[in-house]
Protein backbone atom coordinates (compact mmCIF):
# COMPACT_ATOMS: atom_id res chain seq x y z
CA UNK A 1 0.00 0.00 0.00
CA UNK A 2 1.68 3.18 -1.26
CA UNK A 3 0.24 6.66 -0.57
CA UNK A 4 -0.22 8.77 -3.67
CA UNK A 5 0.38 12.54 -3.73
CA UNK A 6 -0.99 14.24 -6.86
CA UNK A 7 -2.92 17.44 -7.49
CA UNK A 8 -6.19 15.53 -7.47
CA UNK A 9 -5.36 13.63 -4.28
CA UNK A 10 -4.50 16.94 -2.56
CA UNK A 11 -7.81 18.44 -3.73
CA UNK A 12 -9.99 15.55 -2.53
CA UNK A 13 -8.36 15.54 0.92
CA UNK A 14 -10.86 18.30 1.78
CA UNK A 15 -13.65 15.71 1.38
CA UNK A 16 -11.81 13.28 3.70
CA UNK A 17 -10.84 11.09 0.73
CA UNK A 18 -7.41 9.45 0.48
CA UNK A 19 -5.57 7.88 -2.45
CA UNK A 20 -3.31 4.82 -2.41
CA UNK A 21 -1.81 2.40 -4.92
CA UNK A 22 -2.33 -1.23 -3.92
CA UNK A 23 -1.68 -4.72 -5.28
CA UNK A 24 -4.02 -5.37 -8.25
CA UNK A 25 -5.07 -8.77 -6.91
CA UNK A 26 -6.79 -7.27 -3.82
CA UNK A 27 -10.57 -6.96 -3.76
CA UNK A 28 -12.54 -4.08 -2.23
CA UNK A 29 -13.41 -5.98 0.99
CA UNK A 30 -9.74 -6.93 1.45
CA UNK A 31 -8.64 -3.34 0.87
CA UNK A 32 -11.27 -2.05 3.34
CA UNK A 33 -10.14 -4.49 6.02
CA UNK A 34 -6.46 -3.65 5.45
CA UNK A 35 -7.07 0.12 5.73
CA UNK A 36 -9.27 -0.17 8.82
CA UNK A 37 -6.76 -2.41 10.63
CA UNK A 38 -3.69 -0.40 9.62
CA UNK A 39 -4.95 3.10 10.45
CA UNK A 40 -7.74 2.31 13.01
CA UNK A 41 -10.36 4.26 11.01
CA UNK A 42 -13.81 3.49 9.56
CA UNK A 43 -14.07 3.45 5.75
CA UNK A 44 -17.39 4.69 4.29
CA UNK A 45 -16.77 3.97 0.60
CA UNK A 46 -14.10 2.68 -1.75
CA UNK A 47 -13.55 3.45 -5.45
CA UNK A 48 -10.92 1.58 -7.46
CA UNK A 49 -9.53 1.77 -10.97
CA UNK A 50 -6.53 0.51 -12.89
CA UNK A 51 -4.64 3.34 -14.62
CA UNK A 52 -3.02 2.56 -17.99
CA UNK A 53 0.41 0.94 -17.85
CA UNK A 54 3.34 3.13 -18.83
CA UNK A 55 5.89 1.88 -21.33
CA UNK A 56 9.58 1.97 -20.60
CA UNK A 57 12.46 1.73 -23.06
CA UNK A 58 15.98 0.46 -22.45
CA UNK A 59 17.98 0.59 -25.67
CA UNK A 60 16.23 -1.41 -28.34
CA UNK A 61 13.99 -3.21 -25.85
CA UNK A 62 10.65 -1.88 -24.76
CA UNK A 63 8.71 -3.07 -21.75
CA UNK A 64 5.95 -1.94 -19.41
CA UNK A 65 5.87 -1.00 -15.76
CA UNK A 66 4.04 -3.15 -13.25
CA UNK A 67 0.25 -2.87 -13.11
CA UNK A 68 -1.22 -1.17 -10.01
CA UNK A 69 -4.71 -0.64 -8.70
CA UNK A 70 -5.51 2.88 -7.53
CA UNK A 71 -7.84 3.20 -4.55
CA UNK A 72 -9.74 6.31 -3.45
CA UNK A 73 -11.53 5.77 -0.15
CA UNK A 74 -13.69 8.01 2.00
CA UNK A 75 -13.47 8.07 5.79
CA UNK A 76 -15.95 9.22 8.41
CA UNK A 77 -15.76 12.99 9.11
CA UNK A 78 -14.22 12.42 12.56
CA UNK A 79 -11.47 10.09 11.21
CA UNK A 80 -8.25 11.06 9.47
CA UNK A 81 -4.89 9.57 8.53
CA UNK A 82 -1.95 11.47 10.09
CA UNK A 83 0.33 10.60 7.14
CA UNK A 84 -1.52 13.13 4.95
CA UNK A 85 -1.80 15.99 7.44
Amino acid sequence: MIPLFTEKSARILENNQYTFDVDPSLSKPEIRQMIEETFQVKVISINTHRPPRKTRRLGQYQGVRNQVKRVIFTLRPEDSIPLFE
